[in-house]
């Protein structure tokens, strides 16, 4: 099956010129990386990316994509929250290839179906994947900045505790030990707060993404009520990243809507984040 693109020309244009363009615009922008690729030999397990639309979270991702560019992974992970309460708590796809205006990339069905056999949470259902745009927005960055050949294994995820996230981190983490891999967790950070308050909200869920610390990640989420959509695709990406051997993570870049916009009434925040 072809898993169409349900928010192109909202979310990233659907022109391929035109999304070529965006990410140029993306990469060059005042928050984002710049052009200079700087060659490194560090190995990076997986990184965080937000998922908004490019004009406000494009240049933040960016700094995540940039960052991995020169790893040419040939299987890319990508674990991001179910935005609409569809389907099954924790869901795959084999036999589909995703499109966007870039061209079609593979699902690894061997990855797929590796996944659903170890997990006790994840299933295979094309329905949960139809209607979001959390892992969507990510594959046009990943088409554009990396230059081989890969496959995707996408995850979606209804429920998002510390139990789902463990078995998905768990599962995510021998999958990846076979072969190069790239583990993308899709999440954006506060939602629809006031500017300067989003900023600490975020500070303080970061510094233990930052120190693999899961158990105080889901402790600072609960007491400080962080609106972060994405928790368990983050929180799943730290387990099997400091299951592969990261020992750290480290923030790459953070804006907020309001930084981008000028609009700092009630913005949402962008962490690009990678595990070394």
């Amino acid at each position: 099956m072809i898993r169409e693109p349900v928010v192109a020309g909202q979310f990233y244009p659907d022109t391929k010129k035109e999304l070529e363009k965006m990410i140029e615009y993306c990469i060059e922008h005042k928050f984002g990386p710049g052009k200079q690729i700087k060659e490194s030999a560090e190995k990076i397990f997986g990184i965080v990316c937000p998922h908004a639309g490019y004009v406000y979270s494009g240049p933040t991702a960016c700094h995540s994509y940039k960052a991995i560019s020169s790893q040419k992974p040939e299987l890319a992970i990508i674990i991001g929250p179910n935005h609409f309460g569809i389907g099954k708590n924790a869901a795959t796809m084999i036999d589909a290839k995703w499109e966007t205006p870039l061209g079609l990339i593979e699902v690894d069905s061997q990855a797929s179906q590796e996944a659903v056999k170890n997990s006790n949470v994840i299933e295979i259902d094309n329905y949960s994947h139809s209607q979001d745009h959390s892992l969507e927005v990510q594959v046009p960055m990943l088409q554009s900045i990396l230059t081989n050949e890969f496959k995707i294994l996408p995850i979606i995820l209804l429920e998002q505790n510390l139990q789902t996230a463990t078995d998905v981190g768990n599962v995510v983490s021998e999958i990846a030990k076979k072969r190069n891999t790239i583990i993308v967790a899709s999440s954006d950070f506060t939602h629809y707060e006031e500017n300067s308050f989003a900023h600490r909200q975020d500070k303080a869920l970061i510094e233990p993404i930052l120190d693999l610390d899961v158990d105080r990640f889901y402790q600072v989420l609960m007491e400080k009520r962080v609106s972060a959509c994405g928790y368990g695709a983050i929180a799943s990406a730290m387990i099997a990243c400091k299951n592969l051997g990261a020992t750290r993570g480290e923030l790459l870049s953070y804006a907020t809507s309001g930084d981008v916009s000028g609009d700092t009434d009630s913005v949402v925040g962008y962490g690009a984040i990678k595990f070394v």
